[in-house]
């Protein structure tokens, strides 16, 4: 048996999101395991790093597969990806240690999240940013982020109450902003159902002096989703990098 790492990139716009559903042929776990098992000839079964919604993009998603035997070259890149969507392509593709697992054998990831606040959608980037027509005060933006950092119990910004553990770090937030694009990043062990999406939402109504920067704080410590912002759309969303040792 041998096991692959494999690094993907999708638009998610189309999709399901990642993971395999009995009721849809429209996520990317399905549609890889499909045309995987087609061309292996036999069953297989791939394992995310880890789940992402529906409209959800990206660009270093990563996956492992386990095969019967080592591949012939060029295998994912070229073989697996004909057979593909053209909105989902395999990247990269290494023959890594047995027991490599591309969820649990992962120690961190790090997402975007983009922003239009141009007074009408930008024509070539409507379908992979938020378009947010206001004014941000940035400045104040970085300040919320700052409270967001280091290990907390997240449990006010995620939409999933039956978490077994809801404790996160976070190692950096970096808001930055050119002309009327603002990319917020995101870099930490991992993130909860919807975590990121409503921390952006917290952010932004910071940078509309919506709310102060010590809201932010306060909802780590009541754990109350209520007190957090607004859920921002999947669209904004990228899957940038997922770390390994």
């Amino acid at each position: 048996m041998r096991t692959y790492k494999l690094t993907i990139a999708y638009d998610g716009t189309r999709y399901q999101g990642w993971q395999r559903q009995a009721n849809t042929a429209r996520t990317i776990q399905g549609i890889l395991e499909r045309v995987i098992s087609e061309q292996a000839g036999y069953p297989v079964e791939i394992d995310g790093s880890g789940r992402t919604d529906a409209g959800v993009h990206a660009s270093g998603q990563t996956a492992s597969v386990v095969l019967s035997g080592i591949t012939s070259e060029n295998f994912f890149t070229e073989k697996i990806n004909r057979d593909l969507p053209e909105d989902i392509r395999i990247l990269e593709a290494d023959l890594v240690k047995n027991g490599f697992h591309a969820r649990k054998s992962a120690f961190g990831k790090v997402y975007e999240y983009r922003i239009d606040t141009g007074t009408k959608p930008d024509v070539f980037q409507r379908r992979y940013c938020f378009h947010f027509p206001h004014k941000l005060d940035l400045d104040i933006m970085r300040r919320a982020a700052e409270k967001l950092k280091g290990t907390h119990e997240f449990a006010g910004y995620t939409d999933k109450k039956d978490e077994k553990s809801t404790k996160r770090t976070i190692y950096d937030i970096i808001v930055s902003g050119q002309g009327s694009s603002v990319t917020i990043r995101y870099e930490g062990t991992g993130f909860l159902y919807h975590m990121v999406r409503i921390l952006t939402g917290t952010l932004l109504e910071a940078g509309l002096h919506q709310r102060t920067v010590e809201s932010v704080a306060e909802v780590l410590l009541t754990k109350d989703r209520g007190q957090a912002g607004f859920l921002a759309p999947a669209r904004g969303l990228f899957l940038r990098q997922v770390h390994y040792d």
